[in-house]
C-alpha cells in the first residue's frame, strides 16, 4: 500500500472537516479524501449559497418599504443573474479557502472518490465508480461522505430540478412549483417569492416542517400565504411533461400546473452508495451507516459522523460529532455529543428558530395540566411605519411546578440569533423566573421573552 495514515477521513464536508483538523491538531497523521469541491453540502451547495440567496431575496421587501422612511427610489433593478454568479464566486473563494486551512492544518488532501478495499484501506479513483488510481491505508477511517438529495420516482422526474440545481442556474422562471415541507422547500419557496417568482408548493402531508411547534409553523404558514404563496396541502406531483421552461406538473388531485420549472425538496438520504461498504462490513440500517455514543461503527477501525448516520442532519451536529470523534480517540477527553437540545432555524420569511420541546411533545411528556405556555404576537419596530410585513411570534414552553423552561420558539426577524442565545440558557436549565428577573433591553424583539406574563 502507498501510504499508512492514524486517520482517513472520506469526505471534506463540514464533519469530516473539522475532524480532520481536530485530529491534526493533536499530532495524527491525516488525511482526506474529496472527489468534488471542498467544503461539503453546507459550504458548496446548501446552507452557505442558500443563506445569501435569503438575503438576496430580501432586499425587493426592503425597497418597497423604503419610502417610509424617507428613502426614495427613482428607479431599482432587480438583476437574479448577477446575484447568482456572485454566490457561485463567493462559493469558488471558500472552497480555496478551505483547501487552504487543511494544508495549514497538516492535512492531506486527495481529490478523488474514496471507497473501502477492507477495514483499513481506501481505493481513490478520479470518477465515481472508475478503475482505482491510487490505495492509501490508514489505522482508522471515518466516513464523512454526507448526504444527496432525492427524485421521486415518477415520469418526467428528470426535468425537474434538486436543490443542487438551483445555485447553478443563470436565472429563474416566472413561476415554479416547488415539492416538499421540510427546510429546504420552505426555504426556497420564500426566497423565490423575494426574487419575484410566482411559487406554487406541494405539500405530501397535512402540515409542513414536521417536528417544529404546530402553532409556529401555523404561523409560518399564514404568512406565507399572505405574501402571495401558494400552499397546497395533501398534494404532490404524479408525472411531469414537456421541457424545462414549459413544463406541466401532474398531481395527485387528478389536476395539471403549468410552470417554468419545478423543485424537488423531498429529502435527503445518507450517501453511501459508492464507498463499497460491503468490502469492510460496515452495518447499514435503512440506508444509514449505523453508530454508537462514540459515532463507532461495527467494525474497529471504522466510525462515521454527520449525515450518513442519519441521526440530526444539521452542520453544527455534523462538525461536533467530528470534533468529539477526534477529541475522544486522539486527545485527551472522552467527549460524547449531545443530540437531545440542539436549536434549529428555517431561513424563510419571516424566518423561524426553536429550541427544546414543542408544546405537544411537553404535552405528551409531562402531561397538560403540568405545562404552560406563554406567548406574544407584535408588529416589530421595522415594520411600524411600513404596516405590512412579517410580524413576530414568540413561544415559550414551561413546567408548571418548577418552572423549568422546556422549550423556546420564534417567529420573526432575527428569531434564528435570539434562539442561538436563548438555547445556552435553557441548556443550563433556566427557569420562567430566570428569565423574569433579566432585565429588558428595549426597544428590541427579543425584550419580549423576558416580559411574557
Amino acid at each position: 500500500m502507498d501510504h499508512l495514515y492514524d486517520l482517513i477521513v472520506l469526505g471534506a464536508g463540514s464533519g469530516g472537516l473539522a475532524a480532520a483538523k481536530r485530529a491534526a491538531s493533536y499530532g495524527a497523521n491525516v488525511a482526506i479524501v474529496e472527489g468534488d469541491r471542498v467544503g461539503g453540502t453546507c459550504v458548496i451547495r446548501g446552507c452557505v449559497p442558500k443563506k445569501l440567496l435569503v438575503y438576496g431575496s430580501n432586499y425587493r421587501e426592503l425597497t418597497e418599504a423604503a419610502s417610509s422612511f424617507g428613502v426614495i427610489f427613482k428607479e431599482v433593478d432587480f438583476d437574479v443573474a448577477l446575484l447568482l454568479a456572485n454566490v457561485r464566486e463567493e462559493v469558488s473563494r471558500l472552497n480555496v479557502l478551505h483547501k487552504t486551512m487543511l494544508k495549514k492544518a497538516g492535512v492531506e488532501l486527495f481529490s478523488g472518490w474514496g471507497s473501502f478495499y477492507d477495514p483499513n484501506n481506501i481505493y481513490i479513483s478520479r470518477d465515481i465508480g472508475k478503475d482505482t488510481e491510487k490505495v492509501i491505508s490508514g489505522k482508522r477511517i471515518l466516513i464523512a461522505s454526507g448526504g444527496r438529495p432525492s427524485r421521486p420516482s415518477i415520469p418526467g422526474a428528470e426535468l425537474g430540478w434538486i436543490s443542487d440545481d438551483m445555485f447553478m442556474l443563470e436565472k429563474f422562471p416566472e413561476h415554479v412549483v416547488v415539492v416538499g415541507a421540510g427546510f429546504i422547500a420552505c426555504e426556497f419557496s420564500c426566497i423565490l417569492h423575494g426574487l419575484g417568482v410566482r411559487v406554487t408548493q406541494l405539500v405530501r402531508g397535512k402540515r409542513m416542517l414536521r417536528g417544529f411547534d404546530e402553532e409556529l409553523v401555523n404561523y409560518l404558514q399564514d404568512n406565507m400565504r399572505e405574501k402571495g404563496i401558494s400552499i397546497i396541502y395533501e398534494n404532490s406531483p404524479t408525472a411531469i411533461s414537456g421541457k424545462r421552461g414549459k413544463l406541466k406538473v401532474f398531481t395527485h388531485d387528478d389536476s395539471s400546473i403549468d410552470c417554468g420549472g419545478i423543485l424537488f425538496a423531498t429529502g435527503r438520504k445518507p450517501y453511501i452508495e459508492n464507498l463499497r461498504l460491503h468490502n469492510a462490513g460496515v452495518n447499514i440500517e435503512d440506508g444509514r451507516i449505523v453508530v454508537d455514543k462514540n459515532q463507532a461503527t461495527n467494525i474497529p477501525s471504522i466510525f462515521a459522523v454527520g449525515d450518513v448516520t442519519d441521526k440530526i442532519n444539521l452542520t453544527p451536529v455534523a462538525v461536533d460529532e467530528g470534533r468529539a470523534f477526534a477529541d475522544s480517540i486522539y486527545g485527551d477527553s472522552n467527549r460524547v455529543v449531545d443530540h437531545e437540545l440542539v436549536a434549529k432555524a428555517v431561513f424563510c420569511d419571516p424566518e423561524i428558530a426553536s429550541v427544546g420541546l414543542t408544546e405537544v411533545e411537553a404535552i405528551e411528556t409531562y402531561g397538560k395540566s403540568k405545562i404552560r405556555i406563554y406567548k406574544s404576537r407584535f408588529r416589530p419596530m421595522s415594520k411600524a411605519l411600513v404596516k405590512r410585513g412579517s410580524g413576530c411570534f414568540l413561544k415559550l414552553v414551561t413546567e408548571t411546578h418548577s418552572g423549568k423552561i422546556l422549550g423556546c420558539h420564534m417567529a420573526g426577524e432575527h428569531a434564528s440569533e435570539i434562539i442561538q442565545m436563548a438555547s445556552i440558557s435553557i441548556g443550563m436549565g433556566a427557569k420562567k423566573s430566570d428569565f423574569d428577573k433579566t432585565m429588558a433591553l428595549h426597544p428590541t424583539v427579543a425584550e419580549e421573552f423576558v416580559t411574557m406574563v
